[in-house]
């Protein structure tokens, strides 16, 4: 019986601490936009998502799209001030959230067009907000 109790109790400290992980959520505000305006947005959510998703397979990083005229989003647009194509990336620890604006990164790289010093800048500021 003592075991069982051992047991159940080390396994709710190990579940416990993987809980209390670091994880950061990258929110990516879009906007319906014209058709034109829309393939650039689409291609720009579409390369911040396969970065995440590449770089951090564990599931600690996780991409969320917020369509702005969503009602639903409505406290969390005005919570970011956000816009078309605003990235914010907020890190969940404990009870406690922080949140980082990263729409630079992306903005540098809708100008440059240079993918590898954009997925570079991106991994380089999550991993910073991860620590």
């Amino acid at each position: 019986m003592k075991k069982v109790i051992l047991g159940a109790f080390f396994a709710l400290i190990t579940i416990g601490a993987f809980a209390q992980k670091n994880n950061v959520e990258v929110l990516y505000f879009k906007a319906q936009l014209a058709c034109c305006k829309a393939a650039a947005c689409n291609n720009l959510e579409s390369e911040v998502k396969t970065i995440i998703e590449k770089n951090f397979p564990s599931g600690n990083v996780t991409f969320k799209q917020v369509a702005l005229a969503d009602e639903a989003n409505k406290d969390l647009v005005a919570k970011y001030n956000a816009k078309s194509q605003t990235v914010v990336a907020v890190k969940t620890a404990k009870k406690n959230a922080t949140s980082t604006d990263i729409s630079d990164i992306i903005r540098s790289y809708a100008r440059s067009n240079d993918k590898a010093k954009f997925e570079t800048e991106l991994v380089a500021k999550i991993n910073e907000i991860l620590k």
